[in-house]
This record gives C-alpha cells, structure tokens and sequence, in this order.
C-alpha cells in the first residue's frame, strides 16, 4: 500500500468551474464531482429546493502524492479565501495509486 493525500474541496456550485480550471492549470486529473450537496454547517443549512442549483454546493475529491499535495492546495486557496468553501486533506493509503 501506498500513502496517498486525499483532498476534498466543497464550495458553493457556482464556483466549481473555477476551481476546476484551477485544478486543470496545476495538472491535477482524475477528481470526481458531486453536485448539489446538501447539509448544515456553519453557515447555515444548504437545501436543494430551487430549480437552479447556484444556491446548493458541491465537491470535488481528488488523490494524489504527498508531493503534489501543496501545489493543489496553493492552486485552489485564492479561490476558497474570496468565495468561501472547505478543503480538507487527509491520508488515506492506496492499494493502487
């Protein structure tokens, strides 16, 4: 098994298209999307009863190594200080990375 750094991203859904040219420029392939993501921080609730989506989140998880790991932080950071969201990283091992 290898460690490996999982970084999840939530920001509101009309942000996503930004971090993910973010994440395109840094290099970063192979993430998955969630979209409209509900729930209770500490912001609030989020709830999806609108026929758009621009008031729901979403998010984006990602593996990569630990080297990576501070250039796909430091792409995304100016994104989530002006518009807000959440990025946690944790370590996970990959039987397969």
């Amino acid at each position: 098994m290898k460690i490996v750094k999982r970084i999840e991203i939530l920001s509101n859904s009309l942000e996503l298209q930004n971090i993910l040219k973010k994440l395109d420029n840094a290099g970063v392939s192979g993430y998955k999307i969630i979209q409209h993501v509900i729930g209770k921080g500490n912001r609030g609730r989020v709830i999806d009863d609108l026929e758009g989506h621009g008031l729901t989140n979403g998010s984006i998880m990602n593996t990569c190594s630990e080297e990576r790991e501070y250039q796909v932080v430091e792409a995304i950071r100016p994104v989530l200080k002006k518009f807000g969201g959440v990025c946690v990283v944790s370590d996970p091992k990959s039987i397969i990375h």
